[in-house]
């Protein structure tokens, strides 16, 4: 029996690009905090929004399009809009 092909998207994948650029960068910025106990509270904040970025990810090349990537993907947006709304890089 023929396997089901996944239903891709260009915007959606570029999307996901931009998405996974942003983490890096975000990520380093992080990293470059020199006081430890403000960057413990950037990357205990940020941990979840890269988990999720991540999971879409996996989720995307395995599944192309779904429910659970779209629902990702705005749960992403969320995060990350909450995230740049209460702390600053």
């Amino acid at each position: 029996m023929a396997r089901k092909r996944r239903k891709l998207c260009k915007e959606m994948e570029k999307q996901i690009s931009i998405i996974l650029q942003q983490i890096e960068l975000n990520t380093a910025l992080i990293n470059d905090i020199d006081d430890e106990e403000l960057l413990g509270d950037y990357l205990q904040a940020f941990t979840p929004i890269k988990v999720t970025a991540l999971t879409l990810d996996s989720e995307y090349k395995l599944h192309g399009i779904s429910d659970l990537a779209q629902k990702l993907l705005n749960q992403y947006n969320e995060q990350i809009k909450h995230f740049n709304e209460e702390y600053e890089l």
